[in-house]
């Protein structure tokens, strides 16, 4: 053979041997109910037109948006915290954008229920702000990014929310 082929033949070879035999390795994967990934995106600019009632000037503050866009988390507890003794607690506005048409289901409770998942875990609690979206205090038992299910008033939504230990 000459010296193309043994220089095309090379990483053949290298190749091969990167290969496993067999079947391929099945990565383990979390359960069902526990996601895993992080998508907490928190905004620093100006809340949308829509969630700006009750600030004044140019309503600017920490947020984070669902991902349908239905509601948003206005953070006035940033970072939000697992076990702080001192400081702003973990207080979270909760705006929902005003609905289109009626709720589908007007017999369904205005309470928002707020269903959150440990990433990576089946950790889960669940918390609610009676009344609907609105100010609240949301605490979790431990560090780290939480899945949020939100429901309300016949909607829903879904967010990432991130807690550091205190």
């Amino acid at each position: 053979m000459g010296s193309w082929g043994r220089l095309l033949l090379a990483p053949v070879v290298l190749l091969a041997g990167c290969t496993a035999a067999g079947a391929p390795a099945t990565p383990a994967t979390p359960a069902a109910s526990a996601p895993t990934g992080c998508a907490a995106r928190v905004e620093e600019g100006r809340l949308p037109d829509w969630a700006d009632a009750g600030f004044s000037g140019d309503a600017r503050a920490p947020h984070v948006f669902g991902a349908r866009g239905e509601i948003v988390a206005v953070l006035f507890g940033q970072p939000l915290a697992v076990g702080r003794t001192a400081g702003p607690s973990n207080k979270i506005l909760w705006v929902a954008r005003p609905a289109a048409t009626p709720s589908p289901d007007p017999s369904a409770p205005a309470t928002l229920v707020i269903t959150a998942t440990l990433d990576g875990t089946t950790t889960r609690v669940t918390r609610e702000v009676a009344g609907g979206p609105g100010p609240s205090i949301v605490d979790v038992p431990r560090a780290g990014c939480w899945h949020l299910e939100l429901r309300w008033s016949g909607r829903t939504d879904t967010m990432d929310l991130v807690y550091v230990a205190a």
